[in-house]
């Protein structure tokens, strides 16, 4: 589609009402994407495809027909279908594997070549006449000109479900969560829909579908059904534009298909989490869309992992928003990144200064994630001891230098020993929290040492930034930042102002 600003087609970038609850899960939530997810094994079943795009440019219409010349620049393969799944699932940092129905031709080759340098895990079964599900888009610039699908439905062999089930029960003891991916091709039947959801159930293990067929009695006893609103219109025979009899409707539908609730895309009103006799429909907001493929296996995929983190279920639905209008943003089927989706949540965790404090270990990986998004990263540090508005100039200043702000303060321990054994005055936490609140910081560590050479070793930013009082060659840490190709800025002091006046003034009162 051309590139137009218009209502995003599902997701709102920021959450959905002034009591969103990412809010009240945000610390919780951010540790699960930066640390809990790596650990997560999720495990995708259903219709796998190979999305093969040709990019070039159109200058004029064809001789032969009316229809635009397209001149051909290049082309790639990306997963597709319950792959983009499993893709989005890995490039969010977990563990995925995927298993599906193939026909062991060329297509299926770069699909598992393309899922595997992705770190996805695939196993294929072959089944005789039935080619690896390919669709080929060409476009002009962002505009998408022609679709072309091979595949050839209903052609599946008995012996290829057989297999398929036995290596998704064998694999699914060790998962966190499942995914069934029906995209209608033919792999998800009654049979093995209904074996897969009893054996996870019996586990514990949470059951997402991404439903195509209208009758959803075949998904009974999932976790969750994850539909848009022209399928779930379809499933409860209503018209999709009577939005709140759809909903009426599918709060019936979860208590007859025994689902504990239902998410539902509602195109440009946003999305729906739906529990008998309770929803909750976050809305969604103006966005700039290029292209709307794959979005829907992005939320599934957020879905998943939020479910199985013990996430509650609308903390899970906000994040999912918030992944989906990421990815409307990209063109092509193109999942979404961890390090986007932090930086997505950076205006809740601005509102939290104490989401802003960190451990050592936890500042290192903030930092990877922001530079990973593109941004800058300041690193100044201090003792902080007795805030002034020196020290409120001079961070505001070096955030100025840079896109992301860390504040590196002396420990209490640190502080006595560079200033004596009256000092600090006000404690380490309580001046990591105070700094956290300011509007330029983005990150407050602790340190202990004498200086803090080590934590800048370990963050590496691209600018280091020092008052006045220090000259460049002065600077602990100059070499080693200039070394790797960053800056060192020194900026002015305001006059008059310092702890130790301050501690004086107030003595000699």
């Amino acid at each position: 589609m051309i590139a137009t600003t218009i209502r995003t087609p599902v997701w709102p970038a920021r959450r959905f009402s002034k009591k969103g609850t990412v809010i009240g899960q945000l610390h919780r939530v951010i540790h699960e994407i930066e640390d809990g997810w790596a650990g997560k094994r999720l495990l995708v079943v259903g219709d796998v495809m190979l999305d093969k795009y040709i990019w070039g440019d159109v200058g004029r219409i064809s001789p032969e027909a009316p229809v635009p010349v397209v001149r051909g620049l290049r082309q790639d393969e990306k997963p597709g279908g319950a792959a983009n799944v499993a893709m989005n699932l890995a490039h969010l940092g977990a563990q995925a594997t995927v298993v599906g129905i193939t026909g062991g031709d060329e297509n299926e080759r770069l699909l598992a070549d393309r899922l595997r340098s992705n770190g996805v895990t695939s196993h294929f079964i072959t089944s005789d006449g039935f080619p690896t599900i390919t669709k080929t888009r060409i476009l002009g610039g962002r505009q998408q000109m022609l679709r072309l699908d091979f595949e050839r439905l209903g052609s599946i062999t008995q012996t290829a479900f057989d297999a398929l089930l036995k290596k998704a029960l064998e694999l699914l003891p060790g998962s966190h969560a499942l995914v069934l991916s029906d995209y209608a091709k033919g792999v998800i039947t009654p049979a093995i829909c209904q074996s897969l959801i009893s054996a996870a159930r019996k586990l514990g293990i949470p059951v997402l579908v991404d439903p195509k067929s209208s009758d959803y009695s075949l998904y009974r006893g999932a976790t969750t059904i994850c539909p848009n609103l022209v399928e779930l219109a379809g499933a409860v025979r209503l018209n999709p534009a009577d939005l709140d009899a759809v909903l009426t409707a599918a709060e019936a539908m979860v208590t007859a298909f025994d689902i504990e609730f239902l998410t539902a895309t509602l195109s440009d009103k946003g999305i729906a989490l739906v529990r008998p006799g309770n929803r909750l429909v976050a809305p969604a907001q103006a966005r700039q869309v290029f292209d709307v493929s794959g979005a829907g296996d992005t939320v599934v995929a957020v879905l998943a992992l939020s479910l199985a983190s013990g996430l509650q279920p609308e903390t899970a639905v906000q994040l999912a928003n918030i992944a989906g209008g990421i990815v409307v943003g990209k063109v092509g089927t193109v999942p979404v990144e961890k390090h986007e989706l932090l930086a997505a949540l950076s205006l809740d965790i601005a509102l939290h200064a104490e989401d802003r404090v960190f451990t050592r270990d936890e500042v290192v990986k903030r930092a990877a994630l922001w530079k990973a998004n593109g941004e800058r990263v300041v690193f100044t540090n201090g003792c902080f001891d007795l805030l002034h508005i020196g020290h409120i100039t001079l961070l505001e200043q070096a955030r100025h230098c840079g896109d992301r702000l860390v504040v590196a303060i002396n420990s209490d321990a640190s502080v006595s020993c560079l200033k004596g054994p009256n000092r600090p005055i006000v404690g380490q936490a309580d001046r990591a929290r105070v700094l956290a609140a300011l509007a330029a910081v983005d990150a407050v560590v602790i340190f202990d040492e004498a200086t803090p050479l080590n934590l800048i070793l370990a963050v590496q930013p691209d600018i280091l930034v020092k008052g006045g009082d220090y000259a460049p060659e002065n600077v602990v840490g100059a070499s080693e930042v200039q070394s790797w190709g960053g800056e060192v800025k020194i900026v002015p002091l305001v006059e008059g102002f310092s702890t130790t006046r301050l501690i004086e003034k107030g003595a000699g009162r």
